[in-house]
């Protein structure tokens, strides 16, 4: 048996007064085959977990957008009931945004959000910032303001202008995503479409 104590030459320590073989100081420092595996594995199980999350961040977005707008299409369209006068949701695409009007054309005051107009801009919300309203169609004069009367049934356009509804859709997309909130003529039904 041989003496441990005395290793032959090449398994001696280069380091000065290190005890052979048994002295941390003395091993090579670096990583094994499967320690390497390992560390790979576990890096590519979590990018394929966080690939699917920064993609669907747009679709979270583009609905979140949608159910926002169709909310607010209800409120207006409540409030014209409620009040018995017309409320407008005028879309602005070139800005992003959309804003509530009463009877008289002013942007009414926001209910949440008090000594604020309602006015949406999905440029300065950031959770929603990639929101584009790629169109807006309120047909018979496709404008972009729909108005509902104290029936709660929709129009196209406003004051004298304004024709009854035959149908009306905004169309919202982020990313690779879109959306259509489609009012139906009559009574004014808001649903979302994917």
């Amino acid at each position: 048996m041989p003496d441990l104590r005395y290793p032959p030459a090449e398994l001696q320590c280069l380091y000065p007064g290190c005890k052979p073989m048994y002295d941390l100081r003395c091993t090579n420092r670096g990583f094994t085959l499967i320690e390497l595996l390992i560390v790979v594995v576990i890096i590519s199980i979590a990018a394929l977990a966080a690939i699917p999350m920064m993609t669907s961040a747009a679709g979270v977005q583009v609905k979140s957008a949608a159910n926002m707008i169709a909310a607010d299409l209800e409120y207006a369209k409540s409030m014209a009931i409620s009040r018995g006068q017309n409320f407008s949701v005028v879309f602005d695409k070139n800005t992003e945004s959309y804003s509530i009007k009463n009877q008289a054309g002013n942007v009414i005051s926001h209910p949440v959000k008090k000594g604020f107009d309602f006015i949406i801009d999905f440029r300065s919300i950031k959770r929603l910032n990639k929101v584009d309203i790629t169109g807006t169609d309120f047909d018979p004069d496709s404008e972009s303001t729909i108005t509902f009367d104290y029936l709660g049934s929709p129009y196209s356009g406003t004051g004298t202008t304004k024709k009854p509804l035959n149908d009306g859709r905004i169309d919202v997309q982020a990313g690779g995503f879109a959306v259509t909130i489609n009012v139906e003529p009559v009574t004014g039904f808001i649903s979302i479409a994917d």
